[in-house]
């Protein structure tokens, strides 16, 4: 009976204790951060179940010497806080194309090249109850290619409209 019990009164917390993560369906905005001399990213997150979403990014730098750009994109499993505070974390990866426009920069591997790397997200958001949803997060990347090769920590803040 006492096994009953206990067992009876920790589904019922747990039932009483879990609620839907309060994830929208489309989301889109700004990511600032490092993003190793990418800067902003226009980011773009799509709500594939009630805790599940998938983030693409894309990143571009148009400077004097060199252009560049990036896409990443990544899984992230949203768990709920406390109301409106989630955290979330995922893998991921992407890659990015780069080209010299100031012949003082070339160097061995040439005036363009392209690099993939592979990612992983952790990070805290606050979900308003108007459409904004502001975040926090770390993404270390792994770099293969000329541009981006090794080890790459980018911390961001993101600030995205809900739909």
């Amino acid at each position: 009976m006492k096994n009953f019990v206990l067992v009876s009164t920790l589904v019922l917390s747990v039932a009483f204790g879990m609620h839907a993560q309060d994830i929208s369906k489309h989301a889109i905005g700004l990511r600032l951060g490092d993003n190793d001399g990418f800067g902003a990213e226009v980011s773009y997150q799509l709500g594939l179940t009630d805790n599940n979403r998938l983030e693409l990014d894309l990143g571009w730098r148009d400077s004097k010497n060199f252009d560049a750009i990036k896409i990443a994109g990544l899984y992230q499993w949203v768990f709920n806080l406390d109301r409106g505070f989630n955290w979330y974390v995922g893998p991921g990866g992407g890659i990015g194309f780069w080209s010299v426009k100031d012949d003082r920069f070339i160097n061995d591997n040439g005036d363009s090249g392209s690099f993939f790397f592979l990612a992983g997200n952790i990070g805290l958001e606050y979900n308003f109850e108007f459409p904004l949803l502001l975040s926090l997060d770390f993404r270390p990347e792994i770099g293969f290619g000329d541009f981006n090769d090794g080890l790459d920590f980018d911390i961001g803040v993101g600030v995205r409209y809900q739909f």
